[in-house]
């Protein structure tokens, strides 16, 4: 963990998120700023600042990551989705924790 990190300090409790799963890997919440009418990230619990700092010790985890993102998303009511994990400054990270948005349905206020 790294209290420096947002992600971090949701996983730890410390800042509240709108969570709708978590597990002993990974906890999965709610966008603040939705690109969509549904609009969750999947973050491990493990900091992990990229994808492009991962290495074969975390292919488990991130096969378990694009697994949930059907589930999650048809328990949200999606029938199709889009999925997208920003990598590196260049590549639209915000928060150099590795996360995967999952998101459809439609605009947020549309």
């Amino acid at each position: 963990m790294s209290m420096d990190c947002l992600f971090c300090k949701i996983v730890a409790g410390n800042i509240p998120a709108t969570t709708i799963y978590e597990d002993e890997d990974v906890i999965v919440f709610n966008d603040i700023k939705p690109m969509a009418k549904i609009h969750f990230l999947i973050v491990p619990k493990l900091h992990l600042e990229s994808l492009q700092s991962c290495d074969a010790s975390q292919q488990q985890l991130l096969g378990k990551m694009l697994l949930l993102a059907p589930k999650l998303a048809a328990e949200q009511g999606l029938k199709g989705f889009k999925t997208l994990i920003n990598t590196g400054r260049e590549g639209g990270q915000e928060v150099f924790h590795v996360h995967m948005h999952v998101f459809g349905g439609g605009l947020p206020n549309a």
